[in-house]
This record gives structure tokens, C-alpha cells and sequence, in this order.
């Protein structure tokens, strides 16, 4: 694959993989860069970052640092929300309003295990952050919110290659049972990651009486951990009531929006598609990669 400058490199959803001549195909994988406890950001160059599948390690093509570059992102609101949320929505304007012009904004709500696009993909900011609204807050809103998360992601309503969601939720669901194993959960994350989405979660409690239910609130935040952990994103949460703020959260999602890669890697096929859990490391001093744990590979032909 030649190189590509930075408005060409991202492929579209179910495009994230070219062939070689030499029998391996060239995956994408979009990386966020954190810097170590008290110490400044790193910059990085394509020969600091290393790719490997277990003890095998794959050659890095090309790492393209992204920066303002064009970004489709998604504030997805659970409408089984607790109204207080409101109560947040000074902070999530100005998040809004504060993203890079180059960023297409949508603002949708989750309900019955789909979503409602309040707000379509925008460079308008200031009128995206117009459009919140307060949740429902009714459990007749409440189906999985993974269920919602991935009819999102598989109806992605914007084009760009570069694809994040900011997901505000409690995490309960109440399709999927009490415990570990959550089957659209794990859905959700499959589809995120097949289509290069990262997902960022923030706790809000939900309404009525699965806002105050210790055992599907331990579990949910679990499952939001995980969603955010295996896309290569970020979970905010503190224990089990409102955050006084979500200012702090949505200033550390906007630093790792503006300190992300996209990484072309090659990687051998199997004679089945299906995702291949692959590592990026880095020896820089005081820098840290965070990305999705599994990628999508095409079978071989």
C-alpha cells in the first residue's frame, strides 16, 4: 500500500484492511497516545511504535498522527437516564463547542435498543449543543443500551474513517441479565471493533429503581469498563451517584482526541475472517498506547 496523507488514510467501515503481494494484508487500527502520570505527552514516530500477535511481530506500515483531522463524533445520551443529567448539560455544550472545526458532531438517544439522532452529524457546533434535551427517565425507555450502541455503529450516519462515540449511560441492561455475561454487550464491543469505533462511556445514573439498585449498578459499571477497555477508549466513573461534574472526564476525552494515530500494520490472514488480538507497544520514555484489543481480519483468498 503506497502511503497516504492524513484525509485518506481512514478507510471506511468494512474497508479497514488492504491486500499485499506478499500475501498479508495491511489492518488499521486507530491508537491513543497517554503520557505517564505527571509528565508531558510524548511525540512519536513510526519507528517507536511496535506491533505484535502474541510473540509474533508485524510490521508497522504506517503511523500517521490524526490531530484536528476530519472526525465523525457521536454524544449518545441513554433517554433511561435520571433527569438530573440535566444538571450536566453546561459541561457537554462546552465540550461540544470546543472540538476542532474539522469535527462532525451528532447528538442521539438511546431508546428500546435503537437510537434517536436528535442532531445529525454537524461542523455546527454551537447548534448541536442546542439540541440536548432532557431523558426521558422512564424504565419504558430502558432496553440494552448495547443493543442501541451497536444498531449506532452498524448505521453509522456519517462517512469519515475516523469514528468515536462519547456514550452517557448507567450500563444497565435489562435484556441481558445479572453477571459477568452480557451477550449484547459482547455484540457491541464485536462491532466496534469491526468497524473501528471507539467508545468512550461516562457514568449517569439511570431512573427509577435500576438508578439505585447496588447489583445492576456493580455490574453495569463493569461492562462499561469493558466496552471502553476493549475499543480502545476510556470509562469515567466515581462509585454509584451523580458526578458532581463531567467537566474533568470530557477534558480528558478531548486531549485524547487530539493526541491519536492511525496505525497501518501487516498481518498475515487465515483462511477464515474473524478478529485477531493484536498488541502496539511503545519504549518511548513515560508513553503509554491505548487502543482496541481485537482488529478484524478479512480471510485469505
Amino acid at each position: 500500500m503506497t502511503g497516504l496523507g492524513v484525509p485518506g488514510i481512514l478507510l471506511l467501515l468494512g474497508q479497514s484492511a488492504l491486500r499485499n503481494e506478499s500475501g498479508t494484508i495491511a489492518v488499521q487500527m486507530i491508537v491513543t497516545e497517554e503520557a505517564k502520570h505527571g509528565h508531558d505527552i510524548p511525540a512519536l514516530k513510526q519507528e517507536d511504535v511496535s506491533a505484535y500477535e502474541r510473540k509474533d511481530r508485524l510490521k508497522v506500515q504506517e503511523f500517521v498522527p490524526l490531530g484536528d483531522s476530519a472526525l465523525d463524533l457521536v454524544v449518545l445520551l441513554d433517554d433511561a437516564s435520571d433527569t438530573n443529567l440535566g444538571s450536566q448539560f453546561s459541561d457537554l455544550r462546552q465540550f461540544i463547542q470546543a472540538q476542532p472545526s474539522a469535527t462532525q458532531i451528532g447528538i442521539a438517544y438511546m431508546r428500546n435498543g435503537t437510537f434517536d439522532m436528535v442532531q445529525s452529524l454537524t461542523s455546527d457546533h454551537s447548534h448541536a449543543s442546542s439540541t440536548l434535551r432532557l431523558p426521558l427517565s422512564s424504565g419504558g425507555a430502558m432496553a440494552s443500551p448495547y443493543l442501541s450502541l451497536s444498531d449506532l455503529v452498524r448505521r453509522w450516519p456519517g462517512k469519515s474513517g475516523r469514528r468515536e462515540v462519547v456514550m452517557v449511560t448507567s450500563g444497565v441492561d435489562p435484556l441481558g441479565g445479572l453477571g459477568a455475561i452480557d451477550p449484547y454487550l459482547d455484540n457491541s464491543i464485536n462491532d466496534a471493533q469491526r468497524g473501528r469505533v471507539v467508545v468512550y462511556t461516562i457514568y449517569t445514573p439511570a431512573g427509577g429503581h435500576s438508578g439505585h439498585s447496588f447489583f445492576r449498578l456493580n455490574w453495569a459499571q463493569n461492562h462499561l469498563a469493558q466496552l471502553s477497555e476493549e475499543t480502545g477508549g476510556e470509562a469515567c466513573m466515581l462509585g454509584f451517584g451523580a458526578p458532581v461534574a463531567f467537566a474533568p472526564w470530557l477534558d480528558e476525552i478531548t486531549e485524547h482526541l487530539k493526541h491519536q494515530y492511525n496505525v497501518t500494520f501487516l498481518i498475515k490472514p487465515a483462511q477464515k475472517a474473524g478478529f485477531r488480538t493484536v498488541r502496539l507497544s511503545t519504549e518511548v520514555p513515560n508513553a503509554d498506547l491505548v487502543a482496541a484489543s481485537k482488529v478484524y481480519v478479512p480471510a485469505a483468498q
